[in-house]
Order: structure tokens, then sequence, then C-alpha cells
């Protein structure tokens, strides 16, 4: 399991269950494609962590234009209106702004 998830990550992905487990049913085979393995979990969060640093650098050194659209990208990321509010949706435009005002201060320079 450990080659086979790391062949997953070396290759975005394009290695599945289906091509390991050839033997087995296809809801197996999908089922075991969905799990996630601790190693593969920790790749993960290493990997958005870094993706979001390197955005935030990119927005540091963006024009106030593009801050404005990725602060107002955030806005829509809200349900629509008479939509059912989900907390992951609000967590995921709360986390948008957080990271342009990071922009936004790094662009102010260091605080002292």
């Amino acid at each position: 399991m450990r080659e086979f998830a790391l062949a997953r990550w070396d290759n975005e992905g394009g290695a599945t269950a289906h091509e390991l487990h050839a033997g087995s049913s296809a809801r197996e085979s999908k089922r075991d494609a969905l799990r996630m393995t601790q190693g593969e979990m920790v790749q993960l969060r290493s990997r958005v962590i870094a993706l979001e640093n390197l955005l935030i650098s990119v927005l540091a050194q963006g024009t106030e234009r593009q801050l404005r659209i990725a602060h107002d990208s955030a806005v829509k990321v809200a349900p629509r209106p008479g939509s059912t509010q989900h907390r992951l949706t609000r967590h995921a435009a709360n986390q948008m702004t957080r990271m342009v005002r990071r922009a936004s201060d790094r662009r102010a320079g260091p605080r002292r």
C-alpha cells in the first residue's frame, strides 16, 4: 500500500486502485481508491501549506486590483441566497479572506 500511495503522489493520482487490484470488484477498488493513508494525509497537508504560502507570496507582489479581485472571490464562495449555509463553505471563504489579508500585510513590510 505504501508503494501504491507514493506512486499516486508522484504522478498526481494517475495510478488507480483499479490498476493495482485488477482482481477485486469495482466497488472494492473504488472504496480503496477513496481511502487515504496517514502518510497521504500528511503529504496532502504539507502540499496545501506550501501552496497557501506560495499564493500569499504571489498575491503580496500583485497589484491592488488583483488583491481586490481575490478578496471579492471569497464573497462569491458563500452559498447562494436562499441556500443552506455549510460550515465548510464559510470556512473556505474565511480562509481566502485571511490569505488576502496576509498578502496585504506582507506588502506593508515587516511589523515593528
